[in-house]
């Protein structure tokens, strides 16, 4: 659940900054735009269009904080949609998709939750909002019991800084087909990467990599003996 937290996080992260920086693109576009199409009908259009998408996902995002019962994940499904049929060239609504996709799998429904991802990356995200989905793509994928095929989405990504992310994503398919070694080297270095970057690793991050390795020189300190016998925990057993 931490590295769940830690990518929605970054989706508001994104949202902010194109809340910050997309109108200027848009204006930056419409200037461009302007010579050939009329500048000041292009202008009103463009803010227009990014004004109420604006409004239209901030309702929707307040939707989603009250999410509690079947009636407001209904409303919040309503939003969303609303939000990708309306605005279907805009940020939001790839966000909204994205929201879409979590509703999804928090349903157990894996078949749309994949339908919602792969409908972001047709339409033309950013960078960082691109790995972002195909990370969670690719967890979908395993979800749904196809582990070797959200092996090849990681693989064919440039992660960037998601590379901890995506390595952790890796070690748990690894660990899903039963290959072990494969993902305690995984792990490992999503760990190293992790602390190289100052930000630390997840606590569920260490707590895998801990289930999977023999306690460590430096544990077995004559205050800790060494355990014999240890369990992988429910949640990584096979």
């Amino acid at each position: 659940m931490e590295a769940y937290r830690t990518e929605e996080e970054q989706v508001e992260a994104l949202r902010k900054w194109w809340d910050e920086n997309g109108r200027s693109t848009l204006l930056a576009i419409a200037l461009a735009l302007g010579v050939g199409f009329g500048w000041q009908g292009w202008q009103q259009h463009s803010a227009n269009v990014a004004a109420e998408a604006s409004a239209r996902y901030d309702e929707m995002l307040d939707a989603v904080r009250e999410t509690r019962s079947e009636a407001q994940v209904s409303t919040t499904r309503h939003l969303a949609e609303g939000i990708k049929n309306d605005y279907p060239g805009t940020t939001y609504a790839q966000f909204a998709a994205l929201h879409l996709a979590r509703l999804a799998m928090i349903e157990n429904d894996t078949e749309t939750a994949e339908q919602e991802l792969r409908w972001v990356l047709t339409s033309n995200p950013d960078t960082e909002l691109r790995l972002l989905t195909e990370l969670r793509l690719a967890r979908v994928e395993a979800a749904r019991g196809n582990p070797e095929q959200g092996l090849e989405i990681i693989s064919a990504a440039e992660p960037g800084a998601f590379e901890p992310a995506f390595l952790e994503a890796k070690g748990d398919m690894y660990l899903q087909l039963g290959q072990r070694e494969e993902a305690i080297i995984a792990y490992e270095q999503a760990l190293g990467l992790a602390a190289a970057s100052g930000v630390g690793a997840s606590e569920a991050l260490q707590l895998k990599l801990r289930a999977l390795t023999p306690i460590s020189a430096r544990e077995a300190t004559p205050e800790s003996a060494p355990e014999t016998g240890r369990e992988l925990p429910a949640e990584l057993e096979e």
